[in-house]
């Protein structure tokens, strides 16, 4: 035993006989979420990659102006001033798409779906995107607010004129929502940024104008929210659009303190928990679970965040919905997939980079406030986190993609869009081959390369896992932060999510730069006091925990309901 270790050692047996036996209420008993109790423990190909590294290499290849790749700047200046007199910028959807660039459709063919999250990734990773490079990106990003429409909501594009090129523009429900979420999250990272606020307020009447006239009723395709009126085509229902209209409500609420915001966020989960079966349609859902959760814990509301969450991860099965939408489990060939979002059925299954990543956001920072699901979320992203890299050129073998030519043009920056169980292309050396990675681009339209499989959309959320995932001294045992993406929330302290996959006893090191104790809200115990620069904690075989770090000292209190920190600010719910 070299002295490093026996410092270690020694560490923790201090830290574990100076733990307080202060009774601060009962353990929280785990809830179990079926689908999750069927993935593995851990993966059998577990690989975690250094998600924050990943983010920060995207962010600087994609906002590079001058990029000399192969596959040239991703990025461009769009100068038509729709909505704002001012310029933005343009992101391209996936690499070569031939409906983008500066000289295509007046170069106005671009994202917010891909720009907003782009922006949030880098910000959540520490990468000031107020003042890069002589470019604010988050005052450029205002242009997506459709004032000229007369919607005033951040929409995906920037202008009508270009919403039938692709994107769900005013026709497809969740494309008009989730960019106002984003647009809130990215405001609670970059505040202060002129005309931020004005816009934010506009979208929480929006929604709240919307909420009114749905009245509990969201059975529509889309929603027009300039005329506030709901509209029905081609596309199914998309009910889950309560979910997101709650979750911004609820930002908002937090951000104004209006209490109209509040009540019709609860109007909004209402709504969506008024279904009689899954409706999960891409990337709202998730937000609708956060929502309830908190709400639950801080709003003393009684919402069945199981049912929700049942919904997501069971998926949709009806065949008026999006059938088939949910939580891939499994192998596909050798390797581990579960955890991934997309088609359970969809030729066996079809995986998706960006609607995996994006339900982190969400479901970590949830269990502050529904900590029974500790172990579950743990347990998936685990399995997800891994699986995501599955996506990447350089981390799947040659023979299960379906371009490994273009495998470098990238510089393993920008993903797959997607991840099937098999080639839906019929491309002859694929069959039988599964997993293969695989994107939809050349599908869009006609003459789209096969570069296009690549997806910068896709890839933009990597900032989310780089927030929110590190990993500790113990292989398959990650350390999830609770607060990154807790937008518009009080956050106090640091807050980590930890799950242990193992039949034995894990001992935890744990790094910090002030004396601090270590206190678990699932175990209502302190696993360590008076940590200086180095300790450890124990995380018992097969269990979870919710590490709430707070300065040494610091004085905690049960008052019937809630444990307090020096009477001052919550830190575990009943």
């Amino acid at each position: 035993m070299n002295v490093k270790e026996m410092l270690t050692i020694g560490t923790f047996f201090l830290c574990v006989s100076c733990t307080s036996n202060i009774d601060l209420g009962t353990p929280v008993e785990q809830v179990t979420i079926n689908r999750i109790d069927s993935m593995p423990d851990i993966p059998v190909t577990y690989q975690m990659l250094d998600w924050k590294k990943k983010a920060r290499d995207f962010d600087k290849f994609v906002f590079d102006w001058e990029n000399t790749s192969k596959v040239g700047p991703l990025i461009w200046l769009d100068n038509a001033r729709r909505n704002i007199d001012q310029p933005t910028f343009g992101l391209y959807t996936a690499v070569k798409d031939i409906r983008q660039g500066k000289n295509v459709n007046n170069g106005e063919f671009h994202e917010s779906l891909n720009s907003l999250v782009a922006i949030l990734g880098a910000g959540l990773v520490g990468i000031d995107k107020t003042n890069q490079d002589g470019y604010n990106y988050v005052k450029m990003a205002q242009n997506y607010f459709n004032s000229d429409t007369g919607w005033n909501i951040v929409m995906n594009n920037t202008t009508s004129s270009v919403g039938s090129k692709g994107g769900g523009y005013g026709r497809d429900w969740w494309y008009d929502v989730l960019p106002n979420a984003l647009y809130y999250a990215v405001c609670d990272v970059f505040p202060g940024v002129d005309g931020a606020e004005s816009i934010q307020k506009s979208i929480a009447e929006q929604f709240t104008k919307a909420d009114s006239v749905l009245n509990g009723n969201y059975d529509y395709s889309y929603f027009d929210y300039g005329k506030m009126q709901g509209g029905i085509n081609h596309i199914p229902f998309q009910q889950d659009v309560a979910g997101g209209h709650a979750y911004v409500l609820l930002c908002a609420y937090r951000k104004f303190g209006d209490v109209r915001y509040l009540n019709h966020s609860k109007s909004a989960i209402e709504a969506l928990l008024s279904q009689k079966e899954s409706r999960f349609y891409e990337a709202l859902l998730p937000l609708g679970v956060y929502t309830a959760a908190y709400l639950n814990a801080t709003e003393g509301a009684n919402y069945d965040v199981q049912k929700l969450l049942n919904w997501v991860f069971d998926g949709c099965k009806s065949p008026t919905g999006r059938t088939g939408w949910g939580i891939i489990v499994g192998k596909w060939g050798d390797y581990d997939v579960s955890g991934l979002q997309g088609s359970i059925t969809d030729g066996g299954g079809y995986a998706f980079l960006m609607n995996s990543i994006k339900p982190a956001w969400p479901f970590v920072p949830m269990v502050k406030y529904q900590p029974q699901y500790a172990k579950a979320i743990g347990k998936w992203m685990l399995n997800n986190a891994s699986a995501c890299r599955l996506f990447y050129p350089g981390y799947i073998d040659e023979k299960h993609q379906w371009a490994p030519e273009l495998k470098d043009i990238t510089n393993n920056n920008i993903a797959y869009e997607g991840l099937r169980k098999f080639d839906d292309y019929g491309k002859e050396s694929l069959k039988g081959v599964s997993p293969v990675a695989i994107g939809d681009g050349p599908k869009w339209i006609d003459g789209n390369p096969t570069e296009s499989m690549f997806s910068v959309y896709s890839s933009s959320p990597v900032g989310i896992l780089g927030a929110i995932v590190d990993t500790t001294n113990v292989k398959g045992i990650l350390k999830l932060d609770c607060n990154a993406t807790d937008f518009y929330a009080s956050r106090p302290y640091p807050v980590y999510l930890y799950y242990n996959p193992y039949d034995i006893d894990e001992h935890i090191n744990y790094q910090t730069k002030q004396a601090v104790d270590l206190f678990d809200i699932v175990s209502k115990k302190y696993v360590a006091r008076g940590i200086s620069k180095d300790g450890v904690f124990t995380i018992p075989a097969k269990e979870a925990c919710i590490i709430v770090e707070l300065p040494a000292g610091t004085e905690l209190s049960l008052d019937g309901k809630h444990i307090w920190a020096n009477k001052q600010y919550i830190i575990s719910y009943k």
